[in-house]
């Protein structure tokens, strides 16, 4: 063979042995695709090449993300609208598709992830069967209840030997307890006891539950208080408003603090102010009597003003707070009898809902001594009997009423003459119980001033026939009150059968009373 046709024949031999093509220093065979400038700068090359590399890097967000492709070949195109909701509606998958690839770069692995709900266009569908939803408080995990419900037995105990447990197991009560916890008010701070594995005993369970009772009843107790009702040297948010109006409006210059307390009201001393109208005269100085909106201190009120025509059909037994106002009311009107027939008493300024403005007695914010705390001389005490005898017949014929609490404790001294106050539970004569009371007046008046060493003073039956004009003969104090409730028995009827205008008590002299 010539080299010529060795030479023809070597190219056609194959690539040689395989490992010459497998040599890791040999030059590798690489073959290039051409393409032309034009394909290079094609926006449609660009596009499959970033659609590349974006599925691989996130192949399932991609996968999720894509969706049909809206076409003109089952939609109808010819609307312009039509066309503007589809390429928005690409948009908003678009955009939607960034904020996951988003969220999947930033959160990565870590347990706490940022979320772009919020700023997605297309939210998904929200299924509003009930049977999808799951309420939390039937997958609570309650870790001192099993999963599947124990029967207990009815021995007391379970497992055998050293293993053992009864009911009585300190370690199950003490969670039990702690679990118990719970159900204490809102208020009682408990902690998570449960957390801690926390076991209490019985002693200490039950001396927490007594505590948080306690503590619930007394936070009932000065709400209540705080709320609605007047307290000790104190008054409720409602009526600290009433007081503010008064203050606001120019009726009172200033409001300095309490005086007195007694068992149904607080009364405070104020400055007086200048009137709205030009016919009312404020004074210098005013008593303001705020009636206690709780009846716990003086529970009998019903008895003075359920029977009294003038407020009979008003009264509610089922409404403590009506009873308040009425009373406040029933004390102007008494007062205003009062000053009417010219008896010392203290001046109505005005009255709103349970507050009563009055005048005040006594002078520079110094209230007047009541009569129990004064030292009078033989001269000034005998004076004091005879005003107060004169009063309560003036009350009794000219005004129509009876005190029915009268006692050196309801009456002031000041300027050299007796003052009544505290009028409230004043009654009529024609009252079931008006004898009755007016008798228990005299016997406080006599007792006062007999231990006072007034010589001229009348036992309390003369003193009852004085003031009234009844001639009451009884030798002793339980026959004479027997007549007395007699003439209260027969009033009552005819005041039933006859109306309220006459009073049947017969008097020596004296015309009958007649009611305003």
């Amino acid at each position: 063979m010539d080299s010529v046709g060795v030479a023809a024949a070597a190219p056609d031999a194959g690539p040689g042995p395989a490992w010459q093509s497998k040599c890791p220093w040999g030059a590798p065979n690489t073959t290039s695709i051409s393409c032309s400038l034009a394909d290079v700068m094609s926006e449609q090359l660009a596009k499959e090449l970033q659609l590349e590399e974006e599925n691989a890097a996130f192949p399932e967000v991609v996968a999720a993300a894509e969706g049909p492709f809206i076409t003109g070949e089952n939609i109808d195109t010819s609307s312009d609208l039509m066309l503007a909701q589809m390429l928005q509606m690409e948009f908003d998958r678009e955009y939607d598709a960034q904020l996951r690839r988003e969220e999947k770069k930033i959160n990565g692995d870590s347990k706490v992830s940022i979320s772009f709900e919020n700023y997605r266009k297309v939210h998904p569908y929200d299924s509003d069967s009930s049977e999808d939803e799951v309420d939390w408080q039937d997958t609570r995990h309650d870790p001192y209840r099993a999963d599947k419900p124990t029967t207990t037995p009815r021995r007391g105990f379970i497992g055998k030997g050293k293993d053992i447990t009864t009911k009585h197991d300190e370690v199950v009560c003490g969670r039990k307890n702690t679990a118990r916890m719970e159900n204490f008010a809102p208020e009682f701070q408990v902690g998570d006891g449960i957390g801690m594995d926390l076991k209490l005993s019985n002693q200490v369970f039950n001396a927490l539950k007594q505590h948080a009772y306690s503590e619930e009843r007394r936070s009932a107790r000065l709400h209540e208080k705080k709320e609605h009702s007047t307290a000790e040297k104190a008054v409720d948010p409602k009526t600290r408003l009433l007081l503010y109006k008064m203050v606001n409006s120019g009726m009172l210059e200033t409001i300095t603090g309490c005086i007195s307390t007694g068992k149904e009201s607080v009364v405070f001393h104020a400055y007086g102010g200048k009137s709205a109208t030009e016919d009312k005269v404020i004074p210098p100085e005013c008593a303001i009597k705020v009636f206690k909106t709780t009846l716990n201190e003086f529970k009998n009120r019903d008895k003075y003003i359920k029977d009294d025509y003038r407020f009979k059909d008003r009264f509610s037994k089922l409404n403590p707070r009506k009873i308040i106002r009425m009373w406040a009311e029933k004390e102007m009107h008494n007062l205003t009898r009062m000053q009417n027939a010219g008896i010392p008493c203290p001046q109505v300024v005005i009255l709103k809902k349970h507050v009563l403005v009055m005048s005040f007695i006594g002078q520079d914010q110094v209230p007047a001594p009541k009569l129990k705390d004064v030292t009078l001389s033989s001269e000034d005490m005998k004076k004091a009997y005879y005003q107060i005898l004169n009063m309560m017949q003036q009350l009794y014929k000219e005004c129509n009423l009876v005190h029915a609490d009268l006692s050196e404790y309801n009456m002031l001294w000041h300027d050299g003459k007796v003052w009544l106050i505290d009028v409230s539970q004043s009654v009529e004569p024609t009252h079931p119980h008006g004898l009755e009371f007016l008798f228990r007046d005299c016997r406080n008046v006599s007792q006062f001033f007999q231990k006072g060493g007034v010589a001229e003073a009348l036992n309390e039956r003369e003193l009852f026939n004085a003031v009234s004009g009844l001639n009451i003969t009884a030798d002793n104090e339980v026959d004479f009150q027997a007549e007395i409730e007699a003439l209260e028995k027969m009033n009552e009827d005819h005041v039933q059968n006859h109306g309220k205008k006459l009073s049947t008590f017969s008097s020596d002299g004296d015309p009958p009373i007649y009611d305003e």
